[in-house]
């Protein structure tokens, strides 16, 4: 297939559902593998507009007022996380999050795992899930407003399912936070760089306690203040 004929057919909304199918069927293999699959497309799609990024959502140039909103609505999706959460894991157990011990007190695992946050969490994960996904299951739907809203539902399903290394508490988890950031695209269908911002400093703050041997310590306050 000529590469006209694979941009063609991919950026039909229809064949959004063809490469989600393709991309689980390879994460049964590996996780990662669907991962980069579907952001492959993204990116194969993105090049082949010759690199314009409005496509996903990036339509606006980054400036003070996206910084200065992604800060405190960062802030405020930590706390609000942070009471889901432990509501979540006092029920179900909690995350498991035994694949980042090996930053713990280890400054370059630190900052090496800091790097591949923002390049393929805050800012592949976002580019895909919301800016590729997301979006052409919207334009599948008819691109109305309910349309909108069950490919948030859907989307944040499946981004939850994706991340089941987490346990169960952690699919609901990442599937609840998923849907704010499905609400807060929607608001803001030309400035996915809000949520590439938001995404990127809420893993960076828990990254950080990990790092440090906090995150216990902070666990155990919304514990106290939700259940003592």
């Amino acid at each position: 297939m000529s590469k006209t004929k694979l941009f063609n057919y991919v950026t039909k909304p229809y064949a959004v559902v063809f490469v989600i199918l393709i991309a689980t069927l390879l994460s049964l293999v590996d996780r990662n593998l669907g991962y980069f699959f579907g952001l492959g497309i993204t990116l194969f799609i993105i090049w082949q507009k010759k690199w314009d990024w409005s496509f996903s959502g990036i339509g606006q140039k980054l400036n003070l007022n996206t910084i200065i909103k992604s800060v405190w609505i960062s802030v405020l999706f930590f706390f609000a996380t942070g009471l889901i959460d432990t509501i979540i894991q006092y029920y179900l157990g909690a995350h498991n999050l035994s694949s980042l011990d090996d930053i713990r007190g280890d400054f370059g695992s630190y900052l090496g795992m800091m790097a591949m946050m923002w390049v393929f969490a805050a800012f592949g994960e976002e580019l895909l899930f919301h800016g590729y996904y997301m979006r052409q299951f919207a334009k599948l739907f008819g691109d109305t407003n309910k349309a909108w809203l069950l490919s948030g539902v859907l989307i944040a399903i499946y981004f939850g399912i994706s991340h089941g290394y987490q346990g169960l508490s952690g699919i609901i988890g990442v599937g609840i936070g998923s849907l704010f950031f499905a609400a807060l695209y929607y608001k803001n269908k030309t400035n996915l760089l809000l949520l590439v911002l938001i995404h990127g400093i809420y893993d960076s703050i828990w990254i950080t306690l990990i790092y440090l041997n906090k995150d216990s310590i902070v666990n155990e306050w919304f514990q106290q203040l939700l259940f003592l």
